[in-house]
């Protein structure tokens, strides 16, 4: 029997409900991690593809785990890396139209019907963003972040941006219209660091948490609510 507008919508709700629970029960156990963005259209013949096997390889080395979206391109690299060096990978696959499989790389799988469910996992289990070039996706994740930071609803985290030249026409583009026009203030602009290799971006994450006594803040929306 088909159901009408009132019951669909309350299904709704309830698969919503069920992705918030099963995200919650299966990143729980994870201590520290690093989510890494990037376009799912980088080969891995790129060289920001090898850059994000490197950055996620040592990344692991170190402890942390790797939460990438799931797919392809840098996300795959991501994953790539944390599997090589034994590190626990985690993808957070988005159902889409067309179908984004999941890359051969990532040990703990969780899939999402909806975008907003998926973000509340990558924002409340990280301890930090690295943010390699991307399309639409990237790029709102990355202004999702920053925003987050800039009205306190998160604690504070490191934001990475790989690739200078990519960014730069983006951040030039903040500081000549959103601040000169009085949108943002100008530490806004520190919210996130440029940097081209994988120790660099590294080396911002573990900087941060020695410089903020290495407390892990790992309910980012947490203590608020």
């Amino acid at each position: 029997m088909r159901r009408n507008k009132y019951e669909q919508e309350s299904w709704r709700i309830f698969r919503i409900m069920a992705e918030f629970v099963e995200g919650f029960e299966t990143l729980e156990k994870v201590e520290k991690a690093i989510t890494i963005w990037g376009s799912a259209r980088v080969k891995p013949s790129d060289e920001w593809y090898k850059k994000a096997v490197s950055t996620a390889k040592i990344l692991a080395e170190k402890g942390y785990a790797i939460i990438t979206g799931g797919g392809p391109g840098i996300m795959e690299a991501a994953n790539k890396g944390a599997k090589i060096a034994g590190g626990e990978s985690i993808g957070l696959n988005i159902e889409l139209p067309e179908e984004q499989k999941p890359n051969p790389y990532i040990k703990t799988l969780i899939s999402f019907r909806y975008f907003f469910t998926r973000k509340v996992m990558f924002v409340k289990y990280t301890k930090g963003f690295i943010i390699f070039p991307g399309g639409f996706g990237t790029l709102d994740e990355f202004t999702e972040a920053i925003n987050l930071i800039q009205t306190k609803r998160v604690h504070k985290f490191p934001v990475v941006l790989m690739d200078e030249k990519y960014w730069k026409d983006f951040i030039l583009w903040m500081e000549n219209f959103l601040y000169k026009r009085g949108y943002i203030d100008k530490e806004d602009l520190n919210i996130f660091k440029v940097v081209n290799e994988p120790d660099e971006a590294v080396n911002i994450i573990e900087n941060f948490y020695k410089k903020n006594d290495a407390k892990f803040y790992r309910t980012r929306f947490g203590k608020q609510g």
